[in-house]
């Protein structure tokens, strides 16, 4: 493989360090996490899964660690940049196909990972598709405890509220809003 193509793409997902995700910003979170802090964890919990699962835990690693490489170009498109869904899709899959065109063989593996990732094609995308709704949840829970803004990013808990599908992330799903509403209620004892 080309040394100088190897340069390009670590300089590529180098930005992904520092680019800060958007729904954060956009709500004046202090210090937020980046693109790549996201995906990390995210390969992280994948190390977790049970056995028993059927999934293979490889694939599920790979995914989750290519499933935002398109924001390394097209930045953190969400709901509120008003673009639209299909707008999204091919900004993204069009990021993809020039990240992956020069690495080879290996560009084709995350181009079809990241592919079936956006289609839901698999028990790995779908779970990869919960994990990512899991760190969210987490995610949003640490800034309410961190920032003492308990209840501020209620948005984020409804948005993904039924739509974890795997029994244990459901499971773990559940314990982060139990400790959440532990946090609520101590804030609204402090208040009184």
């Amino acid at each position: 493989m080309d040394v100088k193509k190897i340069m390009e793409f670590m300089e590529l997902i180098g930005r992904l360090k520092h680019i800060k995700r958007t729904g954060w910003v956009i709500r004046n979170i202090g210090d937020p996490e980046t693109i790549s802090g996201h995906m990390y964890r995210m390969a992280m919990l994948s190390f977790l899964i049970d056995p028993k699962e059927n999934l293979n835990k490889s694939k599920l690693i790979e995914m989750a660690l290519v499933h935002d490489l398109a924001e390394c170009i097209v930045g953190d498109i969400t709901p509120h940049c008003g673009v639209s869904p299909e707008d999204k899709h091919r900004m993204e899959d069009e990021a993809m196909e020039k990240i992956c065109a020069d690495l080879g063989e290996r560009g084709q593996e995350m181009l079809v990972l990241f592919r079936e990732y956006e289609k839901q094609e698999s028990l790995e995308a779908r779970y990869v598709k919960d994990l990512d709704r899991i760190d969210l949840l987490m995610q949003a829970y640490e800034y309410e405890k961190r920032d003492s803004i308990p209840g501020k990013l209620q948005e984020f808990f409804t948005s993904t509220r039924g739509k974890i599908t795997n029994p244990f992330l459901e499971s773990v799903e559940k314990e982060i809003n139990n400790a959440r509403d532990k946090l609520l209620s101590t804030a609204e004892e402090n208040e009184k």
